[in-house]
């Protein structure tokens, strides 16, 4: 019996330590992401940001033309206000000296990061045009689809 329990409490150690170090680890990565993200210059993020903010602008412009929904913008320097005709409003917002694009829905506020060529959530690591796709269209009532093609 004190074997079985000796053996039983040596595997638990090691499945803790384990976990432990799983964790530093998932902390290490996200941190260089991190840091990977604000080394991105001042220059880089407005025209990158930028970019994003007049793509939504443009796909927004394509649906009004098609006739497919008529979702008003609002653009003011780094703030995007999309208002919706059930009176929903997304708010995409630019954050310069965090070089992070902000994103509220009614669905939660979500923050974005440029971490390999895209924008991801900080906290789930969700594709940003995803998000704003799921959001917008929640919203909407109608499947809507941006991608960073157009943006």
């Amino acid at each position: 019996m004190a074997q079985t329990m000796r053996k039983t409490r040596g595997v638990e150690g090691r499945k803790t330590r384990l976990r432990r170090l799983f964790i530093i680890r998932q902390s290490l990565t996200i941190m260089s992401s991190e840091a990977a993200s604000n080394e991105l210059s001042d220059s880089d993020f407005h025209a990158l940001a930028g970019g994003v903010l007049s793509g939504i602008e443009s796909t927004l412009d394509q649906w009004l033309q098609a006739d497919r929904i008529d979702i008003d913008a609002s653009r003011t320097g780094g703030l995007l206000e999309m208002q919706f005709p059930n009176g929903g409003v997304i708010v995409i917002n630019l954050q310069p000296p965090l070089r992070e694009l902000w994103l509220a829905a009614r669905s939660g506020g979500f923050h974005f990061q440029y971490r390999q060529g895209r924008w991801v959530d900080t906290r789930s690591g969700d594709d940003f045009f995803q998000v704003l796709s799921r959001c917008a269209s929640q919203q909407a009532g109608v499947e809507l689809q941006f991608n960073a093609a157009t943006a």
